[in-house]
């Protein structure tokens, strides 16, 4: 029983919210709230269209509403499905940049702006290096590894842009230059299979999967934390 359980497969159908109003008008959103546009809708929509006839077990979201909102139009053909809340898997925080528009910072400070957006190890004042938010979502993964060993399944997972960088660098073997390269699409799913292994990457520095949230400027409706519901509910 132990070697089938070992070698249990479980699917990872992970997608990136839809479109917001922040995306539209190029905004960095990070730990904002905004709504789905029309086009969102959409784009969720096709999403929606392209899982319909995959069995779906357990949904993973983040408490934002982007991509709260994604999930339940997917989950609209998958009646039933538990849907759990994991902060691991929000947004990038932009910190005093959120709010503020990516044209303009680009035009104005162009090297700046290109360590920010594509730098690993860059946060901007009061956020998040993309290092940080590949140290919160890798512990997720192999948490959830080791409970679908539990409890085996399909899992759906609605990210966001740079929640979704770790988890295809690691179900793609890119590096970490084709990481940081990627664009998550907002209208199209991807699915990898769960094997049980840890989930390591090699990349510069010594790796911690602990998430350092000192110096982020957390907003007083920013809740990090906690779905009673949620199985994984051992975070940060």
């Amino acid at each position: 029983m132990s070697l089938l359980w070992a070698q249990m497969i479980c699917k990872l159908i992970v997608f990136r919210h839809a479109e917001t109003t922040d995306n539209a008008r190029m905004i960095f959103s990070g730990w904002r709230d905004p709504r789905l546009t029309p086009k969102g809708f959409l784009q969720a929509q096709e999403v929606a269209e392209q899982l319909r006839d995959e069995k779906i077990n357990y949904a993973f979201t983040s408490h934002l509403s982007r991509a709260r909102t994604t999930l339940e139009i997917v989950l609209e053909a998958h009646p039933d499905v538990p849907v759990f809340v994991d902060d691991r898997l929000i947004e990038r925080c932009y910190g005093l940049l959120q709010g503020k528009s990516k044209r303009r910072i680009a035009t104005e400070k162009p090297e700046w702006f290109a360590k920010v957006h594509r730098g690993y190890d860059f946060p901007p004042p009061e956020g998040e290096s993309l290092r940080m938010v590949e140290n919160r979502t890798l512990p997720f993964l192999n948490q959830l590894k080791g409970w679908l060993r539990e409890n085996p399944g399909n899992v759906a997972i609605s990210c966001h842009g740079n929640s979704m960088r770790p988890i295809r660098r690691v179900f793609e073997n890119l590096s970490l230059k084709q990481m940081l390269q990627i664009e998550n699409p907002q209208d199209k799913a991807i699915a990898y299979a769960l094997h049980c292994h840890e989930v390591r990457l090699e990349g510069p520095g010594t790796r911690t999967h602990k998430s350092d949230w000192r110096g982020i400027l957390i907003p007083k409706q920013v809740k990090l934390a906690t779905d009673t519901l949620n199985p994984l509910k051992k975070y940060y």
